[in-house]
C-alpha cells in the first residue's frame, strides 16, 4: 500500500496515474486532473476533491467516505463498490 498524503502537496497532475490502494485520506486534490487515473481500493477518505477531473477513472471499491466531491467531475467514472458518504455504491 503507497502513502501519497504528503507528496501530493505540489503536481497534481496525474493523469492515468496507477494508485491502487494508495493512502490518501485527507489529502488536498483540490482541482487535480486524474482523468482515467486507477484508483481502485484507494483510501480518500476526507480527501478534498472539489473540482477535480475524475472522468473515466477507476474508483471501484475505493473509500470516499467524507470526501468532499463539490464540482468534481466524475464522467464514465468507475465506482463499483466504492463507499461515498457511509454508502456503498452498487
Amino acid at each position: 500500500m503507497t502513502d501519497l498524503e504528503r507528496a501530493l502537496a505540489g503536481d497534481k497532475n496525474l493523469i492515468a496515474a496507477t494508485l491502487c490502494g494508495a493512502t490518501l485520506r485527507g489529502a488536498d486534490l483540490t482541482d487535480a486532473t486524474l482523468y482515467w487515473a486507477d484508483l481502485r481500493d484507494a483510501d480518500l477518505r476526507d480527501a478534498n476533491l472539489a473540482g477535480a477531473n475524475l472522468a473515466g477513472a477507476n474508483l471501484a471499491g475505493a473509500n470516499l467516505a467524507g470526501a468532499n466531491l463539490d464540482g468534481a467531475d466524475l464522467t464514465n467514472a468507475t465506482l463499483d463498490g466504492a463507499t461515498i458518504n457511509q454508502t456503498e455504491a452498487a
